[in-house]
């Protein structure tokens, strides 16, 4: 017996020694094409110019927000097969876009940050859905901060947000603030208002930040039972509703040698069904969302940082979903995990993730991120943070156009803020009856 087990270790042994050069070369043609995929999408990106459009909303904004759900599919769905050669010689990628609600000072400013070349389009339709706002291209706010350092003018506190549970899962979207119905503005209960109402509050001094970023939705889901199949957020909402019934279903056999299925769920499960059954049925985004708070060190106050924190919690729905805080530019950022606290907290290494956070809100990073970031997934802690410090994995999630445009679209004329700036005249054509 001992025998047998000893030939049939050196066997193995020899398989695995026969099979080594393949399997290396295997893993080093895996690792040039992802170089080059890589190295062609950033020479690609690097050509694409962006320019920052400000949208100064109408004095009366008398439409609900699906207008601005309009205003995404029409603009901002850039979705396209990309031939073979675009895709993987050219480093073609699908163009994304940062959706912004800036406060400098208390004064409350939209944002729109696009390509250029489909600037004209984000005109456009942004005009087709308001036509009494203003458009105009103006420099990026975030270059007035040069960086954050101990030695500053400025402190800066970010953070990320993910989805609590998975984005099948929908957040609490104007619909269910009734807003769809076009109330009277007195009867209207707009979510947006309280982070207009925040943004609006803080002193000379401050700055209150926040993107949503956006490209079509592509990401891939493994199907289970397959090696290499995948199918994509539509498809994973429709598994994830039959997985939440399958408990409360039953087969009942039938006269014919058939059975029937019965599906008995309790009313509560209503709001599943309806709400991942309800998502699907609009288009998706890849979704990334970050806020910053900047402040001079004289004036920074941490209730507006606390506030921040929990500016998007009038859109959460326990049952369903809802956006959680997620790397955050202070001591948390590493978790409960004891020892990375211990080992690498300082002030240095807040500072650190501070002027990390501005940049890659500066830069819209969320999509086709640079190398260090693919690499530090590899490389396990101790060794990563001393060769890629404080760098994190964004978590990006799909929303759909509702969603969207419940966090971000023009606030009616019952919310009062005098540091928002709105269009307070009519724009129309002259008469065609002038005399020459």
């Amino acid at each position: 017996m001992e025998s047998i087990l000893i030939t049939a270790f050196n066997f193995i042994i020899s398989v695995i020694l026969w099979l080594s050069p393949l399997i290396g070369a295997l893993l080093l043609g895996w690792a040039a094409w992802n170089i080059w995929l890589h190295y062609v999408q950033q020479s690609f990106i690097s050509g694409i110019d962006y320019c920052l459009l400000e949208i100064v909303p109408p004095r009366d904004v008398l439409r609900s927000p699906r207008g601005m759900e309009l205003f995404f599919t029409s603009a901002l769905y850039h979705k396209s097969n990309k031939g073979g050669v675009e895709e993987y010689w050219q480093g073609a990628v699908w163009f994304w876009f940062s959706l912004e609600i800036a406060s400098i000072d208390g004064q409350v400013h939209f944002y729109v940050r696009t390509p250029t070349r489909v600037k004209g389009l984000i005109e456009t339709q942004m005009y087709a859905q308001y036509p009494q706002a203003q458009v105009k291209e103006v420099e990026d706010y975030t270059l007035a901060i040069d960086e954050i350092s101990e030695n500053s003018e400025y402190n800066l506190w970010g953070c990320e947000f993910k989805l609590n549970k998975p984005e099948s899962f929908p957040l609490k979207t104007y619909v269910d603030f009734g807003l769809d119905k076009d109330p009277k503005e007195e009867f209207k209960v707009d979510p947006i208002s309280s982070i207009i109402e925040l943004f609006g509050s803080i002193k000379k001094g401050e700055q209150m930040w926040m993107q949503i970023v956006v490209t079509p939705a592509r990401q891939k889901y493994h199907t289970e039972g397959t090696f290499f199949k995948h199918h994509d957020w539509v498809i994973e909402a429709e598994i994830l509703i039959k997985k939440q019934l399958a408990e409360y279903t039953r087969e009942h056999p039938k006269a014919d040698g058939t059975f029937a299925k019965e599906i008995r769920a309790p009313a509560y499960m209503d709001a599943v069904v309806k709400g991942a059954g309800g998502k699907i049925l609009k288009l998706g985004f890849d979704t990334g969302i970050r806020v910053c708070y900047v402040a001079k060190r004289d004036v920074f106050d941490m209730s507006s940082r606390r506030n921040m924190r929990l500016m998007f919690r009038q859109f959460a729905s326990p049952f369903l979903n809802q956006l959680d805080r997620y790397n955050s530019t202070q001591a948390d950022a590493f978790g409960g995990n004891f020892f990375k606290s211990f080992f690498l907290i300082s002030r240095k290494t807040v500072t650190r993730l501070a002027n990390r956070m501005l940049e890659e809100y500066r830069e819209r990073a969320f999509f086709y991120l640079p190398l260090r970031h693919h690499l530090s997934g590899f490389i396990p802690w101790p060794l990563s943070p001393y060769i890629f410090p404080n760098y994190f994995h964004h978590k990006t999630f799909v929303l759909n156009t509702e969603e969207l445009a419940t966090l971000w679209h023009f606030p009616g004329q019952m919310l009062k803020v005098p540091t928002l700036e709105r269009i307070e005249s009519k724009e129309a054509s002259p008469p065609t009856n002038l005399p020459m």
